[in-house]
């Protein structure tokens, strides 16, 4: 009887080791197919969310670029006389010549592309220096819809807006789980104010641009 248990466990034990063996191979496998789905994951998000935000950019202020000028010269005092308050704003809105507008919008753009680059090369916090330029433009948008909400029709700039908000609104999404509720707070105040100090400086530079050439 022991010759015979003996003979019975010699053979189950290489079953048993050959079904662990097999176990280790799918959790193996289970985990390959895991780290491959994340980085197809993470490049497909690099591909619908992070290159498109320059050429939404370019769309949405071509749309601004094209009638902004007009746009404001023709309205000037219907919106004086609505939004008194504003009127120092609407002045200056006012004073921005076509070129001008032009050429600081390219200054934000320089600036949306090189973010884009460091995403794409993996900068340390490449992500959140994106984000926070992923919220701004967003939050822009927003601001032009409700723009156009006020005045109670077109504003330059609203019907770019209207197109990229679905896109806006998967980005965030895209944000919202990457990011704690905290890190979105910050990044998002930090991209808004960089978003206003910028187009300052962008419009300072396009004005000293123009008076270059005069």
């Amino acid at each position: 009887m022991a010759v015979i248990r003996r003979t019975e466990h010699t053979q189950i034990c290489p079953k048993r080791k050959l079904f662990c063996q097999k176990r280790w191979y799918s959790l193996i496998s289970v985990y390959l197919c895991i780290i491959l789905i994340y980085i197809y994951m993470s490049a497909l998000s690099v591909l619908y969310l992070v290159l498109p935000l320059p050429l939404a950019f370019i769309l949405h202020d071509t749309e601004e670029a094209i009638v902004q000028h007009r746009w404001m010269q023709k309205h000037k005092d219907a919106l004086a006389g609505r939004f008194p308050g504003m009127k120092s704003v609407i002045d200056y809105l006012c004073g921005i010549s076509t070129k001008s507008f032009v050429i600081a919008a390219l200054e934000e753009l320089v600036v949306l592309l090189l973010a884009t680059c460091y995403v794409l090369v993996q900068g340390e916090y490449s992500f959140q220096i994106w984000a926070a330029l992923f919220m701004a433009f967003s939050f822009h948008l927003v601001v032009h819809v409700l723009q156009a909400v006020m005045v109670k029709g077109y504003v330059p700039g609203v019907v770019s807006s209207l197109l990229l908000i679905p896109y806006a609104y998967v980005g965030l999404q895209g944000i919202w789980y990457a990011m704690s509720g905290m890190e979105m707070v910050i990044c998002g105040v930090v991209g808004i104010i960089f978003m206003a100090a910028n187009l300052l400086f962008a419009h300072r530079i396009a004005g000293m641009v123009i008076r270059s050439r005069h």
